[in-house]
C-alpha cells in the first residue's frame, strides 16, 4: 500500500534498513541508543531494523560499553565477511583486480600488465575474465557470494537496456563497445551477480568522497590525471557523482593534436603520455624499453634530482609550462561549479602533483575569479593509486546498501507468448 507521497511500506522499510547501514559502515560500531539520533528513526524502528539486520547476518555485535547507570550498551557493527565485492582499475598500463570484504578490506588481487596494443577489446576483457577468477580463487570465495562486479574504464559509458554497458572511448579506439554483454558471454559468474561499469574518474571520485579529502563536502571536483586526463563531478544534485571529459576541454586554440584528434585538449599538454612526448621531442631521454610509469619517474627524476644533483631543464620546463595548463584548467572548474575542494588523483597525478601541488595552486587562483578562488582549496588525494579499484568495488557496495542490504534481484523472465500463439491458431469466422 502506498502513502500520500507514493512510498509503500516496503520503500519505507529499505530505507531504514539503508539508514543504519550506512550509520554503522561509516561511523560504527554504535549502540542501538546512538543509532536513533544518528538515523533520525525511532526506539522501536531501530530495534525492529537491527533486529532483522542481524537475522540477514548483516550486522553483528562488536563489544559493550557502558551506560549512565543502567546496563552497559551493545555495540553493533557491519559484518565484514556478510558480503564481497570486485572492483576492476582498466588503467593505463595495467589492469588491477581487486577482492573486498563489505568493509573494504582486500582480500585478493590480480594485476595484468598491458603491451603495446593495450586496449585491444579482447584482450582487456580475457585480462578482467581471468583477474575474477583469479581473486575469487586466491580468497575461497565462490562467486554466487559476490553483490558485485565494478569496472572503472577510460571514455563515456552509457548504460542501454538491451546490450547494458557501451564503452565510447575515442581516445583508445573504443567505439560504443559493449563491454558489459562481451563480459557475461562465457563468464563463470552467475547472472545474478551484476555489473557496474562506470568512467574511471568517476570511481575515483566515488572512492575519494567516501574515505578519502572529499568527504565531508558538499561540492568537490576529482582530477584523475593518468596517460590522459579526467575528472568527476560531484554535487547536491549529483551527489553520486558524474564523469566529465576535462581533459579534452581547449586550453590553447591551434595547440597540439590530442590522442582524440582535436587541437589544444588539456590532456594534450598535461597527461602522462603527452608529457613524455614534449619531453622527448626537445631532446629529452626515457630509459630505453620502459613502461609509461617508469618513463615518468624518470622524467621527474631528473626534474627535480637528489640536492646538489644537476637539475635537467628541458624535463622542468615541460613539467612547468604542464601546471600552469593544469591550473589553468582547473580554474574553468571553480568558475563553472564553485566547488568547495578539488582533489588531485590517479598514479601520475600523485607523482607529479607531489612537485608541482604549489605552482597548479598559484596558477588555479590567478586564472580563476576571486570569489570562488577564495572558497575552494587544492589538495592531493588521499587513498594512493589503488583509488580507482576501490571506488569500482564501491558501485555494487553503494548500490547493495541503496537496497536496503538486499541483493539484487534477478531479472524477471519474459512473460509467457503462449496467448500469443493462441491467437495465432484462431480461425477467423
Amino acid at each position: 500500500m502506498a502513502g500520500r507521497n507514493g512510498r509503500t511500506v516496503r520503500d519505507l522499510r529499505r530505507g531504514n534498513r539503508t539508514a543504519v547501514l550506512q550509520r554503522l559502515y561509516f561511523d560504527g560500531p554504535l549502540s542501538r541508543f546512538e543509532l536513533g539520533p544518528a538515523t533520525g528513526l525511532s526506539s522501536g524502528s531501530i530495534s525492529n531494523v537491527v533486529a532483522e539486520l542481524i537475522a540477514d547476518g548483516l550486522v553483528e555485535e562488536a563489544g559493550s560499553v557502558d551506560s549512565d547507570g543502567g546496563r552497559p550498551r551493545i555495540l553493533l557493527r557491519v559484518a565484514p565477511g556478510s558480503g564481497h565485492m570486485i572492483g576492476v582499475d582498466v588503467g593505463e598500463t595495467r589492469v588491477r583486480i581487486g577482492l573486498f570484504d563489505l568493509t573494504l578490506t582486500e582480500l585478493a588481487r590480480a594485476e595484468r600488465p598491458l603491451a603495446r596494443q593495450r586496449y585491444e577489446v579482447e584482450g582487456i576483457v580475457g585480462h578482467v575474465r581471468d583477474g575474477i577468477a583469479e581473486v575469487l580463487a586466491g580468497a575461497g570465495i565462490g562467486p554466487e557470494r559476490l553483490l558485485g562486479v565494478g569496472i572503472g574504464v577510460p571514455g563515456i559509458v552509457e548504460h542501454t537496456p538491451r546490450l547494458g554497458a557501451l564503452v565510447h572511448g575515442q581516445t583508445i579506439g573504443w567505439d560504443a563497445v559493449p563491454l558489459e554483454q562481451l563480459l557475461r558471454d562465457g563468464s563463470e559468474l552467475p547472472d545474478t551477480v551484476p555489473y557496474f561499469i562506470d568512467n574511471g574518474a568517476r570511481t575515483l571520485g566515488q572512492a575519494e568522497m567516501w574515505f578519502g579529502g572529499g568527504r565531508g563536502a558538499r561540492s568537490a571536483v576529482v582530477v584523475l590525471f593518468g596517460s590522459g586526463v579526467g575528472a568527476c563531478l560531484v554535487t547536491p544534485e549529483a551527489e553520486h557523482g558524474r564523469a566529465v571529459e576535462w581533459g579534452h576541454l581547449t586550453v590553447r586554440v591551434r595547440g597540439r593534436r590530442c590522442r582524440c584528434g582535436a587541437l589544444g585538449c588539456l590532456e594534450a599538454y598535461a597527461g602522462a603520455e603527452s608529457l613524455l612526448e614534449r619531453w622527448c621531442e626537445e631532446g629529452g631521454s626515457a630509459p630505453e624499453g620502459a613502461d609509461e610509469e617508469t618513463a615518468l619517474a624518470a622524467m621527474l627524476a631528473g626534474a627535480y634530482p637528489p640536492e646538489g644533483g644537476a637539475a635537467d631543464r628541458v624535463a622542468l620546463a615541460v613539467l612547468e609550462e604542464a601546471a600552469e595548463y593544469v591550473g589553468a584548467g582547473l580554474s574553468d572548474l571553480i568558475n563553472l561549479f564553485q566547488p568547495e575542494r578539488i582533489l588531485i588523483g590517479g598514479w601520475a597525478g600523485l607523482r607529479i602533483g607531489a612537485h608541482l601541488l604549489p605552482a597548479v595552486r598559484r596558477h588555479a587562483a590567478s586564472y580563476a575569479l576571486r570569489h570562488p578562488a577564495r572558497k575552494v582549496t587544492v589538495d592531493l588525494g588521499r587513498l594512493g593509486p589503488d583509488a580507482v579499484t576501490v571506488g569500482a568495488a564501491i558501485l555494487p557496495l553503494a548500490d547493495f546498501f541503496a537496497r536496503g542490504g538486499r541483493r539484487a534481484e534477478p531479472a524477471p523472465e519474459a512473460p509467457s507468448t503462449a496467448w500469443r500463439t493462441a491467437l495465432a491458431q484462431r480461425v477467423a469466422p
